[in-house]
């Protein structure tokens, strides 16, 4: 595609965003003003690697309006594949601010994986408040999620 034509492409959907407003899939994830979620760390390397790592734009697929970066093609067709396994819950939100109806930020360093699932949190600090009571705060924030996910984290 030319430079020409991928203009054309990116002003026709920034026409129909504007026209149609915001939809809930573009409110409910977080990512920075580029659509890259978790600061472009790679969301399968939690799991495959046990830490947090960088990944690279070379590497990226799009879930729910959020562009996300990874380490390597296979942790990228990994996800590709299954995605609502490797992407963080409360979409990629802290998961100790859902439990006080608020959408933070997070630090992709402070990061734990429950029962399978990657929880991100706002820093460290608050992460070791969030320890304190993992299976609670996630019940919690369960509960309250889905009563936010659609609000923009502006107006919580």
């Amino acid at each position: 595609m030319t430079h020409f034509k991928k203009l054309r492409a990116l002003v026709a959907v920034a026409a129909m965003s504007a026209a149609f407003g915001t939809f809930a899939a573009d409110i409910d994830m977080n990512a920075n003003a580029n659509d890259i979620a978790i600061s472009g760390y790679d969301p399968v390397a939690y799991f495959t690697d046990g830490q947090a790592t960088k990944g690279s734009a070379e590497y990226t697929a799009t879930y729910k309006n959020a562009i996300y970066h990874f380490s390597d093609a296979e942790n990228r067709d990994l996800f590709r594949a299954d995605p609502t396994a490797y992407a963080p819950q409360f979409g990629g939100y802290c998961a100790f601010g859902v439990t006080m109806e608020k959408k933070f930020d997070v630090d992709p360093e402070a990061w734990r994986i429950v029962d399978n699932k990657l929880y991100l949190n706002l820093n460290k600090d608050v992460q070791q408040r969030w320890l304190t009571d993992i299976s609670g705060f996630i019940s919690n924030a369960n509960e309250i999620w889905p009563e936010i996910k659609a609000v923009e984290a502006s107006a919580l």
